[in-house]
């Protein structure tokens, strides 16, 4: 193995299986089987990580029953749930992603692999910009109808 600090990567064994990647809702246990126990360091950051995107979930999920329960109705038929249920779809498919690449980079950090790459700032970005698209023609289509 070379030495190229705390990340370094193992040389490939010839004809030494593959460790599967962990699966969809693995338990923590399962990763502890793989590998080596890596820097404790590295292990804290990445459940950082996933505390933060959870944060992010819990506060999408607030916001779509927020807007669904307290905001004012829009001139716009249903506008209401038009922006709420994404914000709570979008909260669900955050939390439930968000295991998974926390499981992903668990799996690499033990395998001294790189990092996977995430799609969760990809679909949070979308999902946000969609709705505050949907926001933004409500809010033009109220101020034409004379409210919002």
């Amino acid at each position: 193995m070379r030495d190229d600090g705390p990340m370094a990567q193992p040389e490939p064994t010839p004809g030494e299986p593959e460790p599967t990647p962990p699966g969809w809702w693995s338990h923590p246990n399962e990763l502890r089987k793989v590998g080596d126990e890596p820097d404790y360091r590295f292990s804290l950051a990445n459940e950082r990580t996933f505390l933060a995107w959870v944060r992010t979930s819990l506060a999408l999920l607030a916001g779509g029953v927020a807007v669904v329960q307290i905001v004012p109705a829009f001139s716009v038929p249903g506008g209401r749930h038009v922006l709420g249920i994404p914000l709570v779809l979008l909260s669900i498919v955050l939390s439930v992603s968000s295991y998974r690449h926390w499981a992903a980079a668990e799996h690499a950090l033990r395998l001294g692999r790189p990092l996977p790459p995430s799609m969760l700032p990809r679909v949070l970005g979308a999902g946000i910009a969609l709705v505050s698209l949907a926001a933004l023609v409500m809010i033009v289509i109220g101020a034409f109808r004379g409210s919002v």
